[in-house]
Formats: C-alpha cells, sequence, structure tokens
C-alpha cells in the first residue's frame, strides 16, 4: 500500500512535470510560478467541490486557473520586459494571497466530507492513469503541430518564430498558458487524492518537476526515440518512488525537502561525469606517441 500510494503521486506529479517540461525544457523559460500555480489548482478545485459542484469541473475549472496564471506570467515577461524569474518570482508571491482568498480566508480547505473524484469505490491508479495517459498523448498531439513546432523553435531560437512572421511574445504566452493549465490540474487531483488543499502544498514544486525531467532524462540518456513527455511522466514516478524508499527507511517526513534537494544535486554530479570524460578523452589520446 506504501508504494502503490508513491505510485499514484508519483502519477500526479507526472502531469505537473509535463507543465514544467514545457515551460523549462520547451520554452527554455524557469517559470517559478509553479510553486503557485498548484495550490492554485488545489485551491479553485476544493472551493467548486466544496460549493457542491462536479469532480470534473473542479478540475477543469483548477486547468483554467492555472491557465490564467501562466497568462499573468507571460504578460509580466512581454509586456514589461521583467525577466522570467521575476515575473514568475511575482505572480508566485501574489498567488499566495489569492489561494488563500480563494480558500475562504483559511490556509486550508478539508475534503474528507465532500464527494469528490476518489471519495467512491473506484481505486485511483487506474483514474489517474488515465488522466496521466490523457494528458501526455494530449500533449505529444500538440508538439506535432504547427503551435508545437513553433513553442520549440521559440525555445532554441526566437528569431527563427519572428522571421516566419509569428508573433514570439503570443506564442510564449499561450506556451506558459498550456503549463499553467497542466500544473493547474496537478494541483485539484492532488487535493482530491489527499483529501485536503493547502496554500503551502506548493512549496518546492518546480525543483520536484526538475528532479522529475533530470531524472528521467538520466534513465534513458542511453535509449533513443524516448519522447520528452515519457521521460517527464517516468522521472516523476521514479522520483516519488525513490522519495518513498527513503522515508520507508526510516528518514522523517520532514526532511522531504532535503531528500529531494540531494537527490536532485546526486543526478547533476551524475551527469556531469560523462562529460568530464569525454572532455579528458581526446586530450589523452593527443598525449599517446604514435
Amino acid at each position: 500500500m506504501f508504494m502503490q500510494a508513491a505510485l499514484e503521486q508519483g502519477l500526479i506529479f507526472g502531469i505537473m512535470a509535463l507543465g514544467v517540461l514545457i515551460s523549462y525544457k520547451i520554452l527554455d523559460f524557469p517559470d517559478l510560478s509553479v510553486d503557485g500555480s498548484f495550490p492554485l489548482g488545489a485551491a479553485v478545485g476544493a472551493a467548486v467541490l466544496v460549493g457542491g459542484h462536479s469532480p470534473l469541473l473542479a478540475l477543469l475549472l483548477a486547468a483554467a486557473a492555472g491557465s490564467l496564471a501562466g497568462l499573468v506570467t507571460g504578460f509580466i515577461h512581454t509586456r514589461f520586459r521583467i525577466t522570467h524569474l521575476l515575473s514568475g518570482i511575482i505572480v508566485m508571491i501574489a498567488l499566495y494571497s489569492v489561494n488563500i482568498r480563494v480558500l475562504g480566508g483559511a490556509a486550508n480547505q478539508q475534503l474528507f466530507q465532500t464527494p469528490h473524484l476518489f471519495s467512491g469505490s473506484v481505486p485511483a491508479l487506474p483514474v489517474l492513469l488515465l488522466f496521466v495517459l490523457g494528458a501526455k498523448l494530449g500533449l505529444d498531439y500538440l508538439l506535432r503541430t504547427q503551435f508545437g513546432f513553433a513553442l520549440r523553435a521559440l525555445g532554441d531560437n526566437p528569431q527563427v518564430v519572428t522571421n516566419l512572421g509569428l508573433n514570439a511574445d503570443t506564442y510564449k504566452i499561450l506556451g506558459l498558458m498550456v503549463s499553467g493549465a497542466l500544473i493547474g490540474l496537478s494541483g485539484a487531483l492532488m487535493a482530491q487524492y489527499q483529501g485536503y488543499a493547502d496554500v503551502g502544498m506548493g512549496t518546492g514544486m518546480l525543483v520536484i518537476g526538475l528532479a522529475a525531467i533530470i531524472l528521467g532524462e538520466t534513465v534513458f540518456s542511453r535509449l533513443k526515440g524516448v519522447g520528452l513527455t515519457t521521460v517527464a511522466v517516468t522521472g516523476a514516478v521514479l522520483y516519488r518512488l525513490v522519495v518513498a524508499g527513503a522515508l520507508k527507511l526510516g528518514l522523517p517526513a520532514s526532511d522531504l525537502k532535503l531528500i529531494t534537494a540531494v537527490l536532485l544535486l546526486g543526478i547533476l554530479v551524475l551527469q556531469q561525469r560523462p562529460r568530464k570524460a569525454r572532455a579528458v578523452l581526446p586530450r589523452e589520446k593527443e598525449e599517446t606517441p604514435c
């Protein structure tokens, strides 16, 4: 049961990692507002459920709220020419107060007595697999369209998008909106899965998303043909299983963020070693006499 819960949470984080993938990997936009838009999705979803509406509507509106957060971040960055880091920080700080307002002035909202997606007899795992598969396939399709190719080009070389007669700022905002929608959806799913929403549940979400992507890239580094979305989702599941294993060994839950930081640092260090080896190899060959 313990590892199953870790797997289920890893799937929820997988949707969040897909959102981080768009901003960080595709748009080359490290969006720090993730830590605010994740609990925004949870707060909006919880407020809709408490209002007596359906769980699916709660997820839909949570995704819309996350998309709106991405719109604001992109607008601040493109309209006022503020760096992406500061734009994300501004939105993240503002969303803390917004989330409290959405929750009716409280820092959290419990959903144990409120009907939600996981309160029935249907197991959580197949439901989450369905959502993750839908998000992954949907993003795969989007990235194969003209819009997706424009997003990829925008992250690699914005001038190419401009030369094609496209508005780079508009595409950047739209990309952040898609990213925010996935993150908001993930937050709402987590709130329904856990049975509560909390304004502090988004702390460290960007780091978790980055750790998932980097862990997935490390695992699939020698395999060709593995898509970015598969890397992100698999990395999120592996990340959660590793953390669950560390907690199972007796580490206190309060060390969760420390475990995440150490895990991310370890992955980055391991990634640097092959590069250093490849850099040293040619010199060794040059020093070898004929």
